[in-house]
C-alpha cells in the first residue's frame, strides 16, 4: 500500500547519520547464550539460556556496571517444558511469568505449558493454561494497568486474564475483535487500553478496553505493516490433533513514546505513527529495503525509539526522523537501570541523549532510616515510567520494564545496591500527577551509614533522597 504523501512529506529518513553512541560487549558473556532477558525488580537480569529450559542471572558489580557483571545459574523449567518464542512478562509482585511457546524442545508445537519464576527462591513453578486452551504458542500478552496478566489466543478470537494473586484464569470478554491474535503485538496506552494493529486483517488496527472488555476499531494504519501471507504449501502441523496452521505473515514491534504517540514498525519496510485522538499516519520507510518483522525495539531514556532492522542495523526514531546509527547488533533489547540497553544478553548500547526532567519519577514519601532485611513503602509519581519501553518482538518474548526499581548508593563508598521492589500499586504507564507506590526489601548486604535513595523507571532516576541504613 502506498504511503500517505501528506504524512510522508513531513518525515525524512537520514541513513548514515553519525551518533556518539556506542556498543560494548559484556566482560563476562552469558554462559549459554541469552534468548530473552528480563530486568528483575532487584536490579539483576534474568536470561533464558540456549537450552530453552535453563536460566541465568546477571548481577552488576558494586559500581552498578552490567558490563562488568557476573552470571549465576538459577532454577530450570519443569520437565517437559523447553519453550522458544513464548509469551512472557514481569509481574507487579516481581515474579516472571512465561506462557506457551511457538516451539518446545525445538519442535513446532504451540505448547500450552507455562511457568512462573520466584526471584527470591530462584525457582520455577508450573502454571496451568486457561480452561479449554490446548495451544498458546507465541501469543500476545500484556500486564494491564491493574496488574493482571492479559493473554490473547493465537488461533482464536478470545483472550484470558490471570489474577497473579490467586493464579487463576478468567475468560476475557472479546466482543468486536476483527481477527484472531496470531503475530499481533499489544501496546499498553496511558488510558489503560491496549493498542494492536492486525496481521490477518491488515491494515486494520484495534483497541481493547479492559473495563468493558470490548474491542474497538481504530481504522487503517495507512502504511501496510504486514509482510505477505504465506503462499503455497506452508501448512505447519501442531499437536494435539495435528492441525494445520497457515502463518499470516509478520509485522514489527510498536513502542509508546513520552509524547503519547506510538511508533509501529513493519515487516514490509513501511512504518506508521499512531496519535491518540487523531489516528494513524504513514511514517518513513526503512532505508535500503530493510524491515523489522519479528525483530526488536525499545525506548531510550531520551525518548527515541531504537529499532533493530532485520539486517541488524540499529535505527532511531525521534518523532521526526528515522536515522541509522551505523551500529549493528542482534537480539532482544532490555532497558537497564542505568539507562543503557542490553542487547541479546551479550552487549550494551549507551546513548548520548538524556531524559527531560518532567519524565522523572518523583518521591513524595519514603523512610529516612531503613534496616537491613526489612520492607518499607515508598510513594510518589511516575514510578512506572511513560511507556512499557518495548523489549520484545510484539507477539512473543515480551519483557516490558514499566515498574519501579529502588537503588541505594552509599555516600562514602559510592557502592550501588538494589532493593527488590514488589506489589506495585499500579502497572499503568504515564500516570502523571497521580500518587503511586511500591514496597522495597532492604538487602542484607547493603552497606550501612548515610546513603541516597532513588526510584528508577525505564532507566530514568528520580531526584535522590537521603536515607540512613542501619
Amino acid at each position: 500500500m502506498l504511503k500517505s504523501l501528506a504524512a510522508a512529506a513531513a518525515l525524512a529518513v537520514l541513513p548514515g547519520l553519525a551518533f556518539a553512541d556506542s556498543l560494548t560487549s559484556l566482560k563476562n558473556q552469558p554462559p549459554n547464550c541469552a534468548q530473552v532477558t528480563f530486568l528483575l525488580t532487584d536490579g539483576t537480569v534474568l536470561a533464558q539460556g540456549g537450552s530453552d529450559s535453563d536460566f541465568w542471572v546477571l548481577t552488576p558489580d558494586k559500581t552498578g556496571s552490567y558490563i562488568n557483571g557476573t552470571w549465576k545459574q538459577v532454577g530450570s523449567l519443569q520437565s517437559g517444558y523447553a519453550p522458544n518464542a513464548e509469551s512472557s512478562q514481569v509481574l507487579a509482585d516481581g515474579r516472571v511469568l512465561m506462557e506457551g511457546g511457538e516451539y518446545n524442545f525445538g519442535n513446532f508445537a504451540l505448547t500450552n505449558l507455562g511457568a512462573v519464576y520466584d526471584p527470591v527462591k530462584q525457582t520455577w513453578t508450573p502454571v496451568k493454561p486457561p480452561k479449554g486452551w490446548q495451544n498458546i504458542g507465541d501469543s500476545p500478552s500484556v500486564v494491564l494497568a491493574d496488574c493482571r496478566f492479559f493473554l490473547g489466543d493465537k488461533l482464536h478470537k478470545r483472550g484470558a486474564i490471570l489474577d497473579p494473586t490467586t493464579m487463576t484464569w478468567t475468560a476475557a470478554g472479546y466482543n468486536g475483535k476483527k481477527d484472531f491474535n496470531a503475530e499481533e503485538g499489544w501496546t499498553l496506552m496511558p488510558d489503560g487500553s491496549v493498542l494492536t494493529f492486525d496481521v490477518k486483517a491488515h491494515p486494520n488496527s484495534e483497541s481493547y478496553n479492559p473495563t468493558t472488555q470490548t474491542w474497538t476499531g481504530l481504522g487503517s494504519t495507512k502504511a501496510d505493516l504486514q509482510e505477505p501471507d504465506c503462499f503455497g504449501n506452508c501448512c505447519l502441523n501442531y499437536p494435539p490433533k495435528n492441525k494445520c496452521y497457515f502463518p499470516p505473515g509478520e509485522v514489527g514491534p510498536a513502542v509508546l513514546r513520552p509524547d503519547g504517540t506510538v511508533f509501529a514498525t513493519g515487516a514490509s519496510s513501511h512504518n506508521a505513527i499512531y496519535t491518540p485522538g487523531k489516528g494513524w499516519a504513514a511514517g518513513p520507510d526503512f532505508p535500503n529495503g530493510d524491515a523489522a518483522g519479528d525483530s526488536f525495539a525499545t525506548l531510550l531514556t531520551n525518548g527515541d525509539v531504537m529499532v533493530e532492522g532485520n539486517s541488524g542495523t540499529l535505527y532511531l526514531w525521534d518523532g521526526v526522523k528515522l536515522s541509522s546509527t551505523g551500529l549493528r547488533a542482534g537480539g532482544l533489547m532490555t532497558v537497564l537501570p542505568n539507562g543503557q540497553i542490553m542487547i541479546g544478553g551479550s552487549e550494551v548500547y549507551t546513548s548520548s541523549g538524556t531524559y527531560q526532567a518532567s519524565w522523572q519519577p518523583t518521591i513524595s514519601t519514603s523512610p529516612s532510616k531503613i534496616t537491613r532485611g526489612q520492607t518499607y513503602p515508598v510513594s510518589g509519581t511516575q514510578f512506572n515510567g511513560l511507556s512499557q519501553a518495548g523489549g520484545g518482538m510484539g507477539d512473543e518474548y515480551q519483557s516490558s520494564t514499566n515498574y519501579p526499581l529502588v537503588q541505594i548508593t552509599n555516600n562514602s563508598t559510592k557502592d550501588v545496591f538494589y532493593a527488590r521492589t514488589h506489589d506495585h500499586s499500579t502497572m499503568a504507564v504515564a500516570t502523571g500527577s497521580a500518587t503511586v507506590s511500591t514496597n522495597f526489601d532492604v538487602p542484607s548486604k547493603v552497606e550501612t551509614g548515610a546513603s541516597s535513595l532513588v526510584v528508577i523507571a525505564n532507566g530514568i532516576p528520580s531526584a535522590p533522597v537521603s536515607v540512613t541504613v542501619k
